[in-house]
């Protein structure tokens, strides 16, 4: 089966090559030529035609995307993809048509065929390579860090990665058109890629999560982020690590593949944050007085810009009444939530002085009892004595 196979793919070099050979093939191909002149001229001059009205399809897609305002849009990838037509494609384009209606002798429809089939894979994979790349460009391109070293590192790698696999699979095609015997090759090549693949495990695990992090964009780069027990601001994203910075000031790198399987809170796509706070009275507070506080507190809240949210009872303390207060500034930014908690605050406290209401603070009263049960005071009945001094 092989023989035939190889024989079929290329009868070119089924025979010996001898010069008795060589002198039959181009008599005979001087007999074709001599028969079909007109028709050799005419298929000359449509096949010309034809590159030349490839040649200007191809001109006219680079300007069509070179034109275009966004290079990433996809008139613009379609455009330049168009534009890495090749030549020597062109050209096989053009011989595989003329072939077609000039009557030519089977060896040379043959080697044609061979000739434009290997054209075709390749140019299919050099158009597969600039779509890939463009729409990877494209998914990318909304991200901070577009432009930076770290997406230009990226793409670097991709472009290697889906350069390699495409034009291997053209050249697995092309040998399989020889009738080379590929089942051998393919299983190299997958045994080769698994044993890169498991000693660069770590490696490849960080790059896809750096790809992860750019192209989904779970977080960008200034945005305040908060995993585990910490918060910190991302500062750069790298091939293999994350670096980030804490509230407290340090420096935390952590592996990409480590951050991105934790659960991951993005503080700064808040449009509001939420705040509560617990208020405790004193127990001599009067009913009338606490159930003025929910609507003072709504007051407070509004004149100082925040939103209120509720407020209410929640319970009896072990030496307070406690009141529970929920509201929102309307910010994403720290900063302006942590002034805006500042100054709430603030009035809470003048306008409870203001009122007279006293916050409660943990406090213990305790009863000595004799032995026969009485009461035993911290002080003699009828008080302590005063010592009157006459001056007279």
């Amino acid at each position: 089966m092989t023989t035939k196979k190889t024989a079929d793919a290329s009868p070119v070099l089924a025979e010996p090559i001898t010069a008795v050979n060589i002198e039959q093939k181009l008599t005979s191909l001087w007999a074709w030529i001599s028969a079909h002149a007109v028709e050799i001229a005419i298929a000359v001059g449509v096949g010309t035609a034809i590159y030349l009205g490839l040649a200007y399809l191809q001109r006219r897609a680079r300007i069509y995307a070179e034109r275009q305002p966004d290079r990433l849009s996809l008139a613009a990838i379609i455009g330049r993809t168009l534009s890495k037509t090749k030549q020597y494609f062109q050209i096989m384009v053009a011989a595989r048509l003329v072939v077609g209606f000039s009557e030519a002798p089977d060896g040379i429809v043959r080697v044609v065929a061979f000739l434009f089939t290997v054209a075709s894979v390749f140019q299919v994979a050099i158009w597969a390579r600039e779509i890939i790349l463009g729409m990877i460009e494209r998914r990318a391109s909304g991200s901070d860090d577009a432009g930076s070293e770290t997406l230009a590192n990226a793409m670097s790698l991709i472009r290697l990665l889906v350069t390699v696999v495409l034009f291997a699979i053209a050249s697995i095609m092309v040998l399989d058109n020889l009738g080379v015997n590929v089942t051998g090759l393919i299983a190299g090549l997958g045994i080769g890629g698994i044993a890169i693949g498991l000693a660069a495990q770590g490696i490849f695990s960080d790059l896809f999560a750096a790809l992860s992090i750019i192209f989904d964009k779970p977080f960008k780069r200034g945005e305040t982020i908060g995993f585990d027990t910490t918060t910190a601001t991302v500062e750069k994203i790298g091939l293999k690590s994350a670096r980030l910075r804490s509230i407290t000031g340090e420096e935390i790198i952590i592996s990409n593949t480590n951050l991105l399987g934790k659960q991951i809170i993005n503080y700064t796509r808040l449009n509001r944050r939420r705040t509560r706070y617990l208020i405790g009275l004193v127990y001599q507070t009067s009913p009338d007085r606490a159930r003025q506080v929910p609507a003072m507190l709504k007051e407070i809240v509004e004149q100082a810009g925040g939103v209120f949210i509720r407020c209410g009872f929640v319970g009896f303390g072990a030496s307070s009444i406690d009141f529970e207060l929920d509201f929102d500034i309307m910010s994403s930014d720290f900063e302006v939530v942590f002034e805006g908690r500042h100054r709430i605050g603030l009035a809470i406290l003048e306008r409870f002085n203001a009122e007279k209401l006293e916050f409660a603070y943990p406090t213990q009263t305790t009863f000595t009892a004799a032995p026969d049960g009485r009461m035993v005071m911290p002080y003699p009945e009828g008080g302590f004595p005063v010592t009157v001094h006459d001056h007279g």
